[in-house]
């Protein structure tokens, strides 16, 4: 019998790889991103803050957020990313935020991450 693949723990592995070394701090905290099947979420971390649990989240987007509901309306994934990526972008820099590190949570670096990433660049992060 042929066995499949787990997908999300192969992520969760190559995810926690990479944490292993990217840490947000208050200069430049983690800009960390989640994709779920309908929904893409971003926050921006800072690690170096809070109890050892986890950091502090300086600003937040999704696609779940009413204000970025009403501009997505009508727009593909992939294009809802890129208007995530600028919210969160928006949101960070509002905050004090100038550059930040890049945490792709374990997807590959393409589609809607890409466009999440573009999306904040284009707002004028820097990472």
């Amino acid at each position: 019998m042929i066995s499949k693949i787990d997908k999300n723990a192969v992520r969760q592995r190559r995810h926690a790889r990479v944490r292993k070394t990217v840490t947000g701090t208050a200069e430049t905290p983690r800009m960390n991103v989640y994709r779920s099947l309908n929904h893409i979420y971003v926050q921006i971390i800072d690690d170096r803050k809070g109890d050892n649990k986890g950091g502090v989240t300086i600003a937040a987007a999704s696609t779940m957020d009413k204000a970025v509901k009403e501009k997505i309306a009508g727009l593909n994934k992939t294009e809802a990313a890129k208007v995530v990526g600028a919210v969160a972008a928006e949101r960070a820099m509002a905050k004090g935020v100038q550059a930040v590190v890049f945490d792709r949570g374990g997807y590959l670096y393409t589609g809607r991450v890409k466009a999440v990433a573009d999306g904040a660049r284009e707002a004028g992060l820097k990472f």
